[in-house]
């Protein structure tokens, strides 16, 4: 981790992770820690700011999430935002009430200090709001900075202790110069120096990655995707012939996927690459289970012990290595402790049985996806495995609706196929975040030819987004959607009907389960 950090304290907000990648953007570190987080145990790992998120809660509310108060008091810069500002206020001797008229979306904040954390701002700037509650005495030491015509303490300042709050979101992009607003905090206030790139972080994992393993043994799990890919090269280079990759074909994965791992990363990088087929048992463990939770725990259970039989095959092996990201950790997690609600269960994360013989390697936790990217960009992987579309841990287990069987998996595979294909075709596959189909619990009427059809729905999902922890359904063109539409239903046998998701998150998940 950078000398140079960020400590956010999470209260639950949607907008906490925004909070992390707008700093991080501005190549500073950031980090997303519980809200009840001891003063006295920040102090200790030296962040040279903290920001209060917003929250769900309100202040007002006897049961409403606080953080150690001394955190105003031990000398490092505070941002209050949202939820924060007024938990600052409150617990700083001022007051905060009901406001008569809740304030959402976007208004004008009327700047009456253009100094420290409104520099280079004009004296009227757009904002987004999200609040019922507002401050409405200041505590003792600070002054009204900004004002809005419903809110008169929309931000407020202790110069001399470097306490700042406000009511808005500057993290969100409806907030224009929010960037700068947090660009003044983290690098003028706080005092951040812009050390965090894709560069330190592959040099520095690399040197922690051999401090840690020294010559013991690693087994990586391979699967081709993005992340697997990125972490089995930077732990290729850290180790070298101490890396054994494992590629479990688990019967979950896309059309020629295992042969395409095999060769890539066998052939041409001379990874030290176990293949190991479980297609079989894989299929029996889910023979009529529908709950995606226990699909998930299911794979989850059943990848662990393949990796922990091939680990006998092996002989001594002591760390396992796993892709888990940092979204990955903030939904199982629940951020952290904090009081987000926790939306579903990755198998990479905290899912891992207490009988466990590995000690588990994780260097792609504290990053997001698009950061994974950059970092395999900088250890030279080509654009067909960086910009590569994401793909759940288990697999098209959660893209098909009800029971996996081998018949409804063959079916997906090939709608799944011909869907890419025509979105490269059409030159949008790098412009979009995922797409995807999945297959539906239900059969409809058809007709093809004379005959009447009883046959497989199929749903296309296709969206844009930056990490993953919020996304918009794509606007694809209807003749692109209609040429798709065509070729699935003439060239994969079984499926008479094509829909289209247009929900996007939140609040509906990019994967279906």
């Amino acid at each position: 981790m950078c000398k140079d950090w960020i400590a956010i304290l999470d209260f639950g907000s949607q907008y906490t992770h925004l909070i992390a990648r707008r700093i991080r953007e501005m190549g500073v570190y950031s980090e997303i820690v519980s809200y009840n987080t001891k003063a006295r145990n920040l102090l200790a790992r030296g962040p040279k700011g903290i920001i209060l998120s917003g929250g769900p809660a309100s202040i007002i509310s006897v049961k409403s999430p606080v953080c150690d108060k001394d955190v105003f008091s031990i000398g490092i810069p505070v941002l209050g935002i949202c939820y924060g500002a007024q938990l600052m206020a409150k617990f700083l001797g001022g007051a905060v009430a009901k406001a008569r008229a809740r304030e959402y979306g976007k208004t004008y904040l009327k700047i009456k200090s253009k100094a420290r954390l409104f520099k280079d701002l004009s004296s009227k700037e757009v904002v987004w709001m999200s609040h019922g509650d507002k401050v409405t005495k200041l505590p003792t030491g600070f002054k009204i900075i900004g004002s809005t015509d419903n809110t008169q303490i929309a931000a407020m300042e202790n110069r001399k202790k470097k306490l700042y709050g406000v009511q808005f979101h500057p993290e969100v992009v409806h907030t224009p110069k929010g960037r700068l607003i947090l660009r003044n905090f983290v690098t003028d206030i706080a005092g951040c120096k812009r050390s965090w790139n894709m560069h330190s972080f592959v040099k520095n994992s690399i040197v922690a990655l051999r401090e840690r393993i020294g010559n013991e043994k690693v087994l990586c799990a391979l699967s081709g995707g993005v992340d697997s890919s990125v972490l089995t090269t930077l732990l290729h280079k850290a180790i070298g012939k101490n890396l054994i990759a494992v590629f479990i074909d688990n019967g979950l994965l896309r059309k020629n996927e295992a042969e395409l791992v095999r060769k890539r990363f066998r052939r041409h990088y001379r990874i030290n690459l176990r293949f190991v087929d479980a297609k079989d048992i894989f299929l029996k463990r889910l023979k009529g289970v529908t709950d995606p939770e226990r699909k998930r725990k299911i794979i989850g259970k059943l990848f662990i012990e393949v990796f922990e039989n091939e680990a006998k095959k092996l002989g001594k092996i002591k760390f396992l290595a796993q892709g888990t990201l940092y979204p990955d950790v903030i939904e199982s997690r629940s951020a952290f402790g904090g009081p987000s609600a926790t939306i579903k269960t990755h198998h990479n994360v905290g899912g891992l049985p207490p009988h466990l013989k590995f000690k588990l390697i994780e260097p792609l936790k504290d990053l997001f996806k698009d950061e994974v990217r950059l970092a395999g960009k900088e250890m030279g992987l080509p654009d067909e495995i960086i910009k590569r579309h994401p793909f759940p841990g288990p697999g098209l287990a959660v893209r098909i609706i009800g029971p996996v069987t081998g018949m409804r998996l063959n079916i997906l595979r090939e709608a799944d196929w011909i869907l890419i294909d025509e979105i490269k075709n059409a030159g949008l596959y790098s412009k979009l975040w995922q797409s995807f189909c999945v297959l539906l619990p239900i059969k409809t009427v058809g007709v093809m030819g004379d005959e009447r059809t009883y046959e497989n729905v199929v749903a296309i999902r296709a969206v844009t987004s930056e990490d993953a922890m919020t996304a918009q359904w794509a606007d694809l063109p209807y003749k692109v959607l209609e040429g798709i539409s065509n070729r699935i239903i003439n060239e994969a046998k079984g499926i008479n009907r094509v829909v289209y998701d247009i929900s996007s998150k939140p609040p509906s998940t990019i994967e279906w389960e």
